[in-house]
C-alpha cells in the first residue's frame, strides 16, 4: 500500500508523452520495500512503458568522505543487480543529482522522487521540479510516518512525539505490495557508470581521503538485511536490557544501513512486530520513535546543523556556565587523535575512527565530555559535529545531527545543575563503571586498534 500522505507533486507539469518513467533514486537505495520505486513502476506498468532508474553522484555532498562514499557504492552494485534482474535499467552518472535528474527527465513521461530532509536534498528536489517539463512527484519510504503526517511542527521530546506518531501507526505499519515492470528498460542506449568496483569509481572523484574505508561494515540491501535477521533472532531478547552495554553485542547495527536507504524502516519494524520477543517494544521505540523524532528536528528546525538550533533553555544555562573551570582543555586536534586523559572516552574516539560507527551509548558519553573538555560550548558542538560527520557511516544524517544535539540539551529536560553544563544533562566516567565493564570496553578496542594496525 502507498498511503496518500507519502506523496506529493512537487511541480505543476502537465503529464505528457514519453519513452520512460523515471525514478530518481537518492535518499532511498534499494529496491526492495521502496515505495518511490513501486509508485514509479506502478504508473510506468499504467501507461504502458518501462522504468529507469536513475541516481546522482555528487562530490560533493557536505561532509562526506571516503568511508561513506565506498560503503553507499557497495549498495548501489546490489541495486543494480537487483534492478537488471528485473528487466530495469540502472543510470549512475557523476554530477550534480539535481542536474542530472533533469537531464534525465527530458524523455521522461514522469518522474519520482524519494524523500530526504536535510537542506541539502530538499535544494536538490526543489530545483530539479523547477526546471523538468514533466511532473515531479515525492514520495516517502525512509519514513514510517511522514513527518507532517506525525506533527505539524517541532517537538520538544520523545514524550510529546510519541503518542502522536504511534497513533499514525496502524495506518502506516502495512506491508508493500511489490509489483514488477511489465515492460523492460536494459536495452536503452544510456551512458552509466558501474557501480561493482567501488574503489574504481571513487579513484576519479574529487572526495577526502581523510576516513578510508570501513572493514566492519559491508554496504547493500542483501548485507542489510542478512544483519537484520541476525538482531532479530539473536540479540532482541535482550535489546531492552542489554542495549546500554558495549561490551556485549546487544544492538542491531542497522544505523548505516538506514542511513543510506539500504533497508526500509517498515520491513525491519514488520519483521520485528513479528517477533514474539521481550525487546521489541524499546526497539519499535529507537527505529519509529527516536529515529524519526530525529527527522521532525531536521525538518522543522532550519538551524538542525548549528548551535543556535539548540533549544534556548540549553543555550542560556551553557551561557552562564560558559566561565566554569574546565577541568581538561583539548583541541579538535586533540579529540580527534584520541589525546585525552579518559581511556573510556579514547577507545570511543578509535572505535570510530576504525569501524565507522560507535556504540550508541558511548556516543552519549563522548558527547558530554567534548562539551565538559571544551574552551566553549559553541566549540564544543562543533567539534563533535565535525567528528561525528567525518567519521560515522551514519552521521550527516537526521539521526547524527539531533543526537549530537541531545548531548546539549535537545529532546531532553533541565536537570540539577553542576558546573560547565549547567542544566544540561552530565555523564561520568563512575557512570560507565556501574552500568558496564568499562575497563573490559577499554580492552576490546585495543585489541580491535592492534588488529587494525597489524
Amino acid at each position: 500500500m502507498i498511503q496518500a500522505e507519502r506523496v506529493k507533486f512537487l511541480n505543476a507539469a502537465e503529464p505528457r508523452a514519453g519513452d520512460y518513467v523515471l525514478y530518481w533514486m537518492q535518499a532511498s537505495q534499494r529496491v526492495a520495500c521502496n515505495h518511490a520505486f513501486q509508485y514509479a513502476v506502478r504508473r510506468a506498468n499504467s501507461l504502458g512503458l518501462p522504468a529507469v532508474v536513475y541516481f546522482g553522484l555528487t562530490d560533493r555532498f557536505p561532509e562526506a568522505n571516503e568511508r561513506p562514499y565506498f560503503f553507499m557504492l557497495e549498495g548501489l552494485a546490489d541495486v543494480r543487480r537487483r534492478l537488471s534482474a528485473l528487466g530495469v535499467r540502472f543510470v549512475l552518472r557523476r554530477g550534480s543529482p539535481d542536474r542530472g535528474a533533469v537531464e534525465m527527465a527530458a524523455r521522461a513521461a514522469l518522474a519520482v522522487v524519494d524523500r530526504g530532509y536535510l537542506r541539502i536534498q530538499k535544494e536538490w528536489r526543489a530545483k530539479a521540479a523547477a526546471s523538468m517539463e514533466c511532473p515531479l512527484v515525492q514520495v516517502e519510504t525512509d519514513a514510517l510516518v511522514p513527518v507532517e503526517s506525525a506533527s505539524p511542527k517541532e517537538e520538544w521530546s520523545a514524550a510529546t512525539f510519541r503518542p502522536k506518531v504511534k497513533a499514525r501507526w496502524p495506518e502506516f505499519l502495512v506491508p508493500l505490495k511489490e509489483r514488477r515492470p511489465l515492460r523492460p528498460s536494459l536495452d536503452l542506449p544510456f551512458e552509466s557508470l558501474v557501480p561493482d568496483d567501488p574503489a574504481a569509481v571513487l579513484k576519479d572523484m574529487k572526495i577526502s581521503r581523510g576516513a578510508g574505508r570501513s572493514d566492519r561494515y559491508r554496504g547493500g540491501s542483501e548485507e542489510a538485511l542478512r544483519r537484520c535477521r541476525v538482531f532479530l533472532r539473536e540479540r532482541l531478547d535482550h535489546f531492552a536490557d542489554l542495549r546500554n552495554n558495549p561490551t556485549l553485542d546487544a544492538v542491531s547495527h542497522l544505523s548505516p544501513y538506514l542511513h543510506f536507504g539500504q533497508i526500509s524502516p517498515l520491513q525491519i519494524a514488520l519483521l520485528a512486530a513479528d517477533a514474539d520477543s521481550p525487546g521489541r517494544e524499546a526497539f519499535l521505540e529507537e527505529l519509529l520513535v527516536r529515529r524519526e523524532l530525529s527527522f521532525n528536528f531536521v525538518h522543522y528546525n532550519g538551524a538542525y546543523d548549528s548551535y543556535e538550533g539548540l533549544p534556548p533553555w540549553g543555550r542560556r544555562t551553557l551561557t552562564a556556565h560558559s566561565a566554569d573551570p574546565r577541568p581538561a582543555l583539548y583541541s579538535c586536534a586533540d579529540f580527534e587523535a584520541a589525546r585525552t586523559h579518559d581511556p573510556y572516552w579514547n577507545a570511543a574516539q578509535t572505535e570510530m575512527r576504525i569501524t565507522g560507527k560507535m556504540h550508541g551509548y558511548m556516543r552519549m558519553y563522548w558527547g558530554k565530555k567534548i562539551l565538559e573538555w571544551s574552551r566553549s560550548p559553541e566549540e564544543a558542538f562543533a567539534t563533535a559535529l565535525a567528528l561525528n560527520n567525518k567519521y560515522e557511516l551514519d552521521g550527516r544524517d537526521p539521526n547524527g545531527f539531533a543526537g549530537v544535539a541531545w548531548c546539549f540539551g535537545k529532546h531532553d529536560r533541565p536537570w540539577g545543575e553542576r558546573p560547565v553544563f549547567g542544566m544540561v544533562r552530565s555523564m561520568t566516567d563512575g557512570g560507565l563503571r556501574r552500568k558496564f565493564d568499562a575497563d573490559r570496553y577499554v580492552r576490546d578496542i585495543k585489541a580491535l586498534a592492534v588488529g587494525h594496525s597489524g
